[in-house]
Formats: structure tokens, sequence, C-alpha cells
């Protein structure tokens, strides 16, 4: 895997390689976009092929005269993106276009340390290398559940990440592939993903709520990912909404992820179970020993009460925070992914009540807040974008 990537020469060839990630172009198409002569145009046009970063795609259809030659990305393009997280791992490949070529899932345990954790996505990578999708990668991007400083490209005091405190997760995985690696907060990454692929395609301003073990907010202004001055905006699971509440992983109390991630609500569903308020609870604890949200699912599927309620209490406090944030950001969307989002539409009819009551009537007026479509691919899919946008920059 190891080799030098080709950078665009200027910011002419790193704007027409963006515009191509979107799918191969005429000439003429091209020209329509970009503010360039036609001979300065087809000059930087002709650079990228010679660089191996472009190729001709045949002809375009006559537009009246003479017909174009279309420019596509190079088919031999590959990105993989790796979207880690509290106890899984998900890594796929894709084309200069962001079409998922491969994509692979298994569990892990971020607490095991940098050295195992990232030892194991390399693995899965490889898997899809001895798979034949790539023989070489153009970048690598990785999305880590926990706060980043995305200059360096090291997570920085995470809560849930014990040794994983400025490690120099960019470096290395730079280092493993022999190509430009990138990395960022994971709620981040599937904003991205969303923006590129997903429901926010056509927005410009937009949250992206995670609910997982750890919960956080993507924040999109202008088409762009908003990080803050060190990295940590959007870290809205550490917000307090009870001064009394349980100990939160980062030591505070009353956190919001101390009520609502995916470990507390486990939490209150063994509570639940145990004070016989859940028939479907109680009797899965009495067999697996353990619940999980996907049990508090499953059960509010059948119309248990105790599970229902479970979830209802856990949309009330995320509504609470999020109708705040909306009121002060005004987005043109909000988006619930997660694996705690799986909990459907119980949760998200209880966030949606919420926010719609409390927040400003002109914030909320035209505000869809909806249920990720991606899935498991929101993540990679985001992690190949971010890695691409610095590779089709100019040197």
């Amino acid at each position: 895997m190891k080799r030098t990537t080709i950078r665009p020469e200027n910011h002419h060839q790193a704007r027409l390689l963006r515009l191509l990630r979107d799918g191969g172009r005429s000439r003429a198409e091209l020209g329509d976009v970009v503010d360039l002569s036609r001979s300065k145009l087809n000059l930087e046009l002709d650079r990228l092929v010679e660089l191996g970063l472009a190729e001709l795609d045949g002809l375009a259809a006559s537009r009246g005269g003479r017909r174009s030659s279309r420019v596509r990305l190079s088919s031999d393009t590959r990105f993989a993106g790796v979207d880690i997280g509290a106890t899984s791992i998900d890594a796929a490949v894709t084309n200069g276009e962001m079409e998922v070529l491969g994509h692979l899932s298994e569990r892990c345990d971020i607490r095991k340390g940098p050295a195992a954790v990232l030892g194991q996505a390399v693995e899965l990578v490889g898997k899809l290398q001895h798979d034949g999708l790539f023989t070489q990668l153009n970048g690598v991007g990785v999305g880590l559940p926990g706060p980043v400083s995305f200059a360096e490209g090291v997570p920085v005091v995470p809560p849930i990440m014990p040794g994983w405190d400025r490690y120099p997760v960019r470096d290395a995985m730079s280092r493993e592939f022999g190509c430009p690696a990138m990395v960022d907060n994971d709620v981040n990454i599937m904003a991205l993903g969303e923006s590129h692929s997903g429901l926010a395609r056509s927005v410009d301003d937009f949250l992206l709520l995670k609910l997982g073990t750890g919960i956080g907010c993507g924040i999109v202004v202008g088409g762009a990912v908003y990080r803050g001055v060190s990295g940590s905006a959007g870290d809205i699971g550490h917000i307090r909404v009870d001064d009394y509440g349980p100990v939160c992983a980062c030591g505070n109390s009353g956190c919001l992820e101390a009520y609502s991630g995916g470990p507390a609500i486990a939490r209150e569903a063994v509570a639940v179970a145990r004070a016989g308020e859940s028939p479907y609870l109680a009797e899965r604890l009495a067999e697996a020993g353990v619940l999980t949200g996907e049990d508090v699912g499953a059960a509010a599927a059948q119309g248990d009460p105790g599970a229902i309620g479970l979830i209802r209490d856990a949309g009330r406090r995320i509504g609470q925070v999020l109708a705040s944030l909306v009121s002060f950001f005004n987005p043109g969307l909000v988006i619930i992914a997660g694996g705690v989002a799986r909990l459907g539409h119980v949760l998200l009819a209880e966030i949606r009540s919420v926010v719609y009551r409390r927040s400003l009537p002109l914030a909320t007026g035209n505000l869809p807040i909806v249920l990720s479509e991606l899935g498991d691919t929101a993540g990679v899919l985001g992690a190949a974008r971010l890695v691409s946008d610095h590779v089709y920059s100019a040197t």
C-alpha cells in the first residue's frame, strides 16, 4: 500500500476535481460553472489526465455544434473510510465519486486502546483489499468517538477512550497506508456523509444528532462542518440537564449522555425490569442477564409500556437540549442518527414534540426533524469525503 499520492497543482485543478466527484461531465458543462477561458480549462483538464487524477470518458451529446469530450475522475481512484465507534468499527472503500465499493463491520471495544483498535481497523481495510477492491489508496479518513483536534489529527481527553489522549492517529494511519490520512470526530464525519449522499444533500445549514454510547451534534454551516476554535463544537452530550443526575463518563453529574446515551437507557431498562414495570424486559433480563438498547426497542415494538416510557424519557431530555440548539442556530434540517436512533418513531415523536413546543415558532415553522436514511454508511462515506476534500485541494 506504500505510495506517494499525486495532488492537484493549483486551485483551478482542485475545483475541477471536486466538481467531477459528483460524476463525469463534458468539457462544455464544466465551462458553464467555472470562470476559465476555454483554452485554460482544456489546459487544466489535460494536465489532470496527465497526472492520472482524471480520464477521458467518451463524447457528450451534441449541444448544437461539435460534440464535447467527457471527463471523469480516474477509475483507479480509491478512498478508505473508517468509522470507529465505542463498540464497533465500520470500514469501506469508495471510488473517486464516493460510491461505496465494499463495506465491512466488526464489534470492537474502544477501551482496548489505540494500538489494538487501529490494528483492527487496518485489518478490516486489508480484507477489502484482499477482496480486490483496490491495489493502492489515495487517502484514508477516520472518525473517532470523542473530541479531536482537527488540525493535529489527535484525540484530546476523550471521556470514553482511555489511553487515546494525544495519540497520533492521523500520522499512524498515514504511515500504515502510505497515503494522506485525515481524522475527525465521528459525528462530524456522519454530517459530511449526510451532506454528500443523504437527506441533507440540498441543505446548507443543518444539525446531525448522533445518539449512541455517546451523544454529539454535527454542525454544518454554509455547507461546511463547523468545528469551533479547538474542534470541540457540538459536544452536546455533556450539557447538564439535571444538577442531581447520575455521574457521567466525563466526571460531571446530570449530563444528557448520562440520561439518554445507549448505556444509560440499558441501565434504566434493568431498573424497570426489576421493578416489575416491563414483563418483556423482565423476561429478557432473566434469560440473558443483561439488557441492551435493542431489547428496549423490541419491547416497545410489542407495546410494552415500561419500554415505551423509557424511550419517551430519553426523547424528552434530548428534545429539551435540541430545542435550545434550534432556537440558537435556526437550522434548515435536523437529522437523528446513531444506534439509539434505531429505537425509531417513538423516540422521534417525543423529540419532535418537545422541540416544536419549546423552540421559537419562527425557527420551527418549516423545520423537518427526521431519522437518517444512510444508517451505518453515513460515517464511512463522510470519512472518505473528508479525506477526498484534502486530496482534492491544491498542494
